[in-house]
């Protein structure tokens, strides 16, 4: 077995002791080439040698290899290098026919934590000019970020994780997609909030955002995220996140509207084995949710999840708004 010790963290893979060696001191060369400023010099040598590793099918020098140039690259800021080689990481985990474990686990997460990060406000992002140099990087380091960590949970859910993919990569996704995407988009980070197991994380960018946005959608803002974990079956952290954001915003700022009390209705609805009244409240607050076609989405999958309900193609629908045009 072979130790590398690389910013703190042993990494071991079966090699023999000359075979070890001779790695250890190419990560050592790469370094500093890196170190010296040479990123693209450094990305093909390790581009090189991973591909004479991989027709060897030495896999274990080249996820050793790709993880340690990936921290690496990415240490320099050069996330678009350190992107591509978190993501050849990730296919040759696949290639090698690894299954999802603890070590594959925490080796994904120290990769996540190598991200550069920019430590300002929701606000401060907000004022970022958006042709600005600083804008672009962090629109980068962004995008970057999420293309790495998509690619690792898919690989996490098809080699035996769990079937949504592990809490804590996305926790670390929804965590970096709301404090350093430089748009503040709630809508990127939700996904992924909703799986991580921390409402309360959710809770607070959710009464962040309504604070920040345009007055006319708060309301909104907390529908989609309530019907969002709904879509789940989470009626539990649904009405977690009401009573945080009625905690934190107050009964004066707490948005009143329409679709509000279907919110309330809903929930309450749910609490029980109610499909007949799911019907009439979709029915009565029609155009309410229409004000958002997602919510209608949401809706339909809720009565599935919640009562097996089958949800009509779009056909079915088209067809059923036919015969209902001629019946009335």
């Amino acid at each position: 077995m072979c130790l590398v010790l690389y910013q703190d963290i042993f990494i071991c893979f079966p090699m023999t002791f000359l075979n070890c060696s001779r790695h250890y001191h190419t990560l050592q060369k790469l370094e500093k080439s890196l170190e010296a400023g040479n990123y693209y010099e450094a990305q093909q040598r390790i581009k090189t040698l991973h591909a004479r590793y991989l027709a060897a099918k030495n896999y274990a020098a080249s996820l050793d290899l790709l993880h340690s140039g990936a921290t690496m690259q990415l240490k320099h800021d050069q996330v678009t290098c350190g992107v591509e080689l978190g993501i050849l990481f990730v296919e040759t985990l696949g290639k090698a026919g690894r299954k999802y474990d603890a070590a594959a686990l925490e080796q994904i997460k120290v990769l996540g934590s190598s991200f550069p990060r920019m430590h300002v406000s929701s606000t401060d992002r907000r004022k970022l000019i958006k042709s600005s140099e600083s804008y672009l990087n962090a629109k980068s380091r962004a995008e970057g970020f999420n293309s790495f960590m998509r690619a690792a949970i898919r690989w996490c859910i098809e080699t035996g994780g769990p079937t949504r993919g592990p809490k804590e990569l996305h926790d670390m996704l929804s965590e970096y997609m709301w404090t350093q995407c430089p748009d503040l988009d709630l809508n990127k980070a939700a996904p992924h909030f909703v799986r991580s197991g921390h409402p309360e994380r959710y809770a607070q960018a959710v009464i962040e955002y309504m604070i920040e946005c345009d007055p006319e959608e708060v309301d909104l803002v907390l529908a989609r995220s309530v019907l969002l974990y709904l879509t789940f079956g989470n009626l539990r952290d649904a009405n977690f996140l009401v009573t945080e954001v009625k905690a934190a915003l107050g009964d004066d700022k707490y948005p009143s509207s329409p679709l509000m009390q279907f919110i309330k209705y809903l929930l309450l609805t749910l609490e029980r084995d109610a499909l007949p009244l799911l019907h009439t409240l979709r029915e009565n607050y029609k155009d309410h949710l229409q004000r958002d076609p997602l919510l209608v989405e949401y809706v339909d999958n809720i009565a599935e999840r919640f009562y097996g309900e089958q949800r009509k193609t779009g056909l079915q629908r088209v067809f059923g708004d036919f015969i209902k045009m001629f019946s009335e």
